[in-house]
């Protein structure tokens, strides 16, 4: 790809091959483009022995690198950062290398930040996105603690919050008041991760399954059809219930590997946008306050919120498209 000040792209180049196949001369077209005669004399030249297909750009990668870190070096490098997940400054002195070359050699295998690797295993997490919206849908389940009518601790002292508690619920466990908790159901597309999300009591497989018709019909009224839906392996979703739901809508269940939440890792970094933005983003006086925040937050994230996936545009951008685009 061309660079920002180059003075001549492709469109550029094929100018200079016509003016100088009507017959004029090279030099007097390089000084009318405003390049060098050993410029417009390579591309004549690379016209000249391969055609159309010399004009494009090359790879600036040298044919060969005699000073590279040997394969087997390199092999020593990766099996220390996947056995036993060291970091380029403790490698480097167990090999004997500066660490910046240890560093290049991760950057090269993809193994340079750790959270792109499965920890247990060593292996590379592969990535991966849907070419389309509705194709593939993650749905997962976070718990969240009950907040105290009045507030909890979070905003007041102990004590206080302590009276509150004993305030708003009747239940005693121990002689301590149970507050309980919520349970956040939410869907997300991942193609377009367009999100929806709802704050239900319980994780049961009537409460999954309704949710589930919910979250069908707002992605429906966005024009997007669900084809697959992603969920752990958690008891309401290995249900009959949860199954018969689907099915009804033509909708294949996928699930998870066990003890494989990187799978369903879409809807898990939602779940801690949803702590970090919703949930904990500010001291609420009660559970139905922060319960009634929700739908703003999802607003914001479907509509305004920018997605560094999405190359800084928020969901919506991938919904609204023009017709053909996904056919």
């Amino acid at each position: 790809m061309s660079h920002p000040h180059a003075r001549l792209t492709v469109h550029g180049r094929r100018l200079l091959i016509d003016r100088v196949r009507a017959g004029r001369p090279v030099a007097h077209v390089a000084e009318e483009m405003g390049i060098s005669r050993a410029t417009a004399h390579k591309w004549v030249r690379r016209w000249r022995d391969e055609g159309d297909a010399g004009l494009y750009d090359r790879s600036s990668r040298p044919r060969t690198t005699p000073h590279r870190t040997p394969a087997d070096v390199e092999a020593q490098i990766c099996q220390l950062r996947r056995e036993r997940k060291l970091g380029p400054a403790r490698i480097g002195p167990i090999l004997g290398m500066p660490a910046s070359t240890v560093h290049r050699v991760l950057t090269r295998h993809q193994m340079n930040r750790l959270r792109w690797m499965d920890r247990p295993t060593g292996q590379i997490i592969r990535r991966y996105e849907r070419s389309r919206p509705g194709e593939l849908v993650h749905v997962d389940i976070k718990k969240l603690g009950n907040i105290p009518d009045g507030g909890g601790h979070r905003i007041m002292p102990r004590q206080q919050a302590n009276g509150n508690r004993q305030a708003t619920t009747d239940a005693r466990r121990g002689g301590s008041p149970v507050i309980g908790y919520s349970f956040v159901h939410t869907a997300i597309d991942d193609h377009s991760r367009l999100a929806y999300s709802e704050v239900l009591a319980n994780e049961r497989k009537e409460t999954a399954a309704a949710f589930w018709e919910r979250a069908n019909t707002f992605f429906a009224e966005h024009g997007i059809t669900v084809e697959r839906v992603l969920t752990d392996n958690g008891s309401c979703y290995r249900s009959r219930l949860f199954a018969q739901t689907l099915s009804a809508a033509n909708i294949i269940h996928k699930r998870t590997r066990p003890y494989r939440p990187q799978t369903n890792g879409k809807v898990e970094r939602l779940n801690r946008t949803l702590l970090d933005e919703w949930a904990y983003v500010r001291p609420y006086s009660s559970n139905t306050e922060r319960t009634e925040a929700l739908a703003d937050f999802l607003h914001t994230y479907n509509y305004h919120r920018c997605h560094t996936a999405l190359g800084g545009q928020p969901p919506i951008s991938r919904v609204n498209n023009p017709a053909g685009q996904y056919t």
